[in-house]
């Protein structure tokens, strides 16, 4: 069977660089290459090398429309406008797309939609397997668990992140909120300050903490009178993002054109 040709967007970041290792070493999938802004400093440079493995005869690119047309799939983890704009090239190309680029809103996550009706789009807020099967377990434990029991959402990341709540506590309370069979924007309180009153009955709180260099940690509380039941995800490697996003990436060539996320990748739907 031919290996699969992975392609990565914004290969000179850490978690660019990160997935060029993982390609490299799989054994299953190449590297087909991997491109940066054209302004970059990295423009030229072996993609292996930028890596930290052996050099793979690739060099850092700028021509975006050159890598999707010489991959079977690409990895995206950019930021939101970026990849809004790589999932319209990548229905152009006819190329798959892995995205785990976060702080999307509205108006960008409809233009993946419309990107996804041409060719298939795997986007998530958290590549990680652990943390998609936390999700799973945090929409069945809301789902069991009645209205006495608060739910509560603690993150933290390390100081450089930009966005917040992160994307995978948003997606931790959409999946709490599922399990409830409601709407989160008519519950989430994402912030308190102040005189803020007792807790209104059936909010789903976030908490956001930023600080060093964390990967990322995650918990979901639910607190009733007399006891309380907590589930926690602690990221120490960046890598455990690049091996979902690879996992997906193998998972999602040759899918019919779609969104799908993690769940889909898990199969857990």
């Amino acid at each position: 069977m031919s290996k699969t040709r992975i392609g990565v967007v914004g290969c000179a970041g850490r978690m660019g660089r990160m997935l060029i290792a993982e390609i490299a070493g799989s054994g299953d999938c190449i590297v087909a290459g991997g491109v940066e802004a054209p302004s970059s400093p990295n423009i030229g440079r072996d993609l292996g090398e930028l890596a930290g493995i052996e050099p793979l005869g690739l060099a850092v690119g700028g021509d975006r429309a050159a890598l999707f047309a010489a991959s079977d799939v690409v990895i995206d983890f950019t930021v939101p406008a970026a990849s809004v704009a790589h999932a319209s090239l990548a229905a152009e190309r006819g190329c798959a797309l892995v995205i785990g680029t976060t702080g999307l809103d509205t108006a960008q996550a409809a233009a993946l939609q419309a990107a996804a009706k041409r060719t298939p789009i795997v986007w998530a807020p958290n590549m990680s397997l652990g943390v998609t099967l936390m999700t799973d377990l945090v929409e069945h434990l809301a789902r069991r668990l009645d209205a006495e029991f608060d739910i509560e959402i603690l993150e933290m990341h390390h100081r450089h992140k930009i966005d917040a709540p992160s994307g995978t506590a948003l997606a931790l309370g959409q999946a709490a909120a599922a399990g409830r069979g409601i709407a989160l924007d008519g519950v989430a309180q994402r912030t308190r300050d102040g005189q803020t009153g007792p807790r209104r009955s059936g909010d789903i709180g976030f908490a956001t903490l930023r600080g060093g260099d964390v990967v990322g940690e995650h918990t979901v509380i639910f607190a009733a009178e007399g006891e309380r039941v907590e589930i926690s995800h602690r990221a120490t490697s960046r890598r455990v993002f690049a091996r979902g996003a690879l996992r997906a990436a193998r998972w999602v060539v040759g899918k019919p054109p779609a969104l799908y996320d993690m769940k889909d990748v898990l199969a857990l739907r």
